[in-house]
């Protein structure tokens, strides 16, 4: 199954490129994320809880970014199972400047197995759709949270 995603993050490319490659970023913005530890150079091992009808489950696997260009694109394989089933595929995100911020674009290939397969492509479009909304929406507000932290001591 194919997903396309598109948004814009209201920070630099260099910002937002720095926050998708930073396991401890991508923990607190990741819905579900209970864990994500880098195992080796670009390989990270995730436990996840996500509670959508007929996806519900925990699922623990492994993420291995590829292909980096800093700033600009790299590629996420992913593989990760569950009492539900099982999720394999990679993604290629591109990120370009729009304005001040950053537009994300990210196409996904994923294969899905057992009873997530079973649910349709339909759930599971509306279930990466709605991840997605929370992952942005974490993700500006952790950048917004660190821009504010961020300039000269006062007076």
């Amino acid at each position: 199954m194919k997903l396309t995603e598109s948004r814009v993050v209201p920070a630099s490319q260099e910002r937002v490129y720095a926050a998708l490659v930073d396991p401890a970023i991508l923990q607190r913005c990741i819905p579900g994320c209970e864990s994500l530890v880098e195992v080796g150079p670009d390989v990270f091992e995730a436990t996840l809880k996500i509670g959508i009808a007929g996806l519900k489950g925990t699922y623990k696997g492994k993420t291995t970014i590829r292909d980096r260009q800093p700033s600009a694109s790299l590629t996420l394989a992913f593989e990760g199972k569950s009492g539900p089933g099982w999720v394999r595929g990679t993604a290629a995100i591109g990120l370009s400047s729009e304005d001040s911020a950053t537009r994300v674009a990210a196409d996904a290939d994923v294969q899905v197995g057992g009873l997530i397969a079973a649910v349709g492509s339909r759930l599971i479009e509306m279930a990466a759709k709605k991840l997605s909304d929370e992952f942005f929406g974490a993700l500006a507000a952790e950048l917004s949270r660190a821009e504010g932290s961020v300039g000269p001591a006062g007076p």
